[in-house]
């Protein structure tokens, strides 16, 4: 039995460590070795000088984040309390924009806030004067909310789905409200879909580049876009593009890190006070 076990994981094995283990590895290694392949710090040590692309780029994902998960809260929890067949086709709706390509998503933003693009253009036709959306950060977090919004969705719903109705009526039976129930019964036990969804969120939005060089207009530099230089643009330099993408996924794992403190979940389900 362990050993048909061993065959049926041996592709998944394989795969995790061409794909996983070995790009985190060369990672590694061009971060602390210099172009002649000699160890050293100084890849490290220079990332410091991109300390306020490292903080624009936690900012504006942050923002993105905490804009997800209270519109996608509201809209999961409405789709759970759905009828079964409406649920499907909801649920098909949010996965819908999912279906076309990213880069096309973008795009069609940038046609839609472009200073002579549809809403300004609607604006000028009812007398109102036009608005300079596109080249902002709010651009930016607008491609982050739109893009993302259904990876936090989805873990929400399906987090949902499974309460159990009987855990509300016992609450509502002992006296507690609508607010209560909310607060004391449901919004504990959606905690898990909670810190999957500001992963699923954050994490990308963190590290996005074509988001932010699309509706950003490079003015709103992000580390994806740094790490895209050092890697394909013209300041080449794939020893510090390492060194840049090693301290992201650490500031990424301090941050899921943190995240996951929150999910206390597992052991408690939180008291019911009316």
């Amino acid at each position: 039995m362990k050993t048909k076990s061993k065959l049926l994981s041996a592709p998944y094995s394989v795969w995790m460590t061409v794909f996983i283990v070995v790009p985190m590895v060369l990672v590694v290694w061009f971060a602390f070795t210099d172009t002649a392949g000699n160890f050293t710090v100084e890849n490290i040590l220079n990332v410091g000088q991109y300390s306020n692309v490292f903080l624009r780029s936690i900012g504006l994902g942050a923002v993105a984040t905490v804009i997800s998960l209270v519109m996608g809260y509201p809209l999961a929890y409405g789709i759970a309390k759905m009828a079964p067949r409406r649920q499907s086709v909801m649920v098909m709706l949010v996965m819908l924009p999912m279906w076309m390509n990213f880069l096309l998503r973008t795009y069609s933003w940038m046609t839609l806030l472009e200073d002579n693009g549809l809403i300004n253009a609607l604006l000028t036709s009812i007398g109102l004067p036009r608005l300079h959306m596109i080249n902002t950060g709010g651009a930016v977090v607008l491609g982050m909310v739109y893009n993302y919004l259904p990876y936090m969705i989805l873990p929400l719903y399906s987090v949902l789905t499974k309460i159990d109705q009987s855990v509300i009526e016992a609450a509502q039976d002992l006296g507690a409200n609508s607010r209560h129930v909310f607060l004391r019964v449901i919004m504990p036990m959606s905690t898990p879909g909670i810190i999957s969804g500001v992963t699923m969120v954050f994490v990308p939005a963190v590290s996005t580049f074509i988001i932010s060089k699309m509706l950003g207009g490079g003015g709103n530099l992000l580390i994806g876009d740094l790490i895209d230089m050092q890697f394909l643009g013209s300041a080449y330099n794939p020893n510090l593009g390492s060194a840049i993408s090693l301290v992201l996924m650490v500031i990424i794992l301090i941050c899921m890190g943190i995240m996951n403190q929150f999910d206390d979940s597992d052991g408690e389900e939180g008291g019911i006070m009316p």
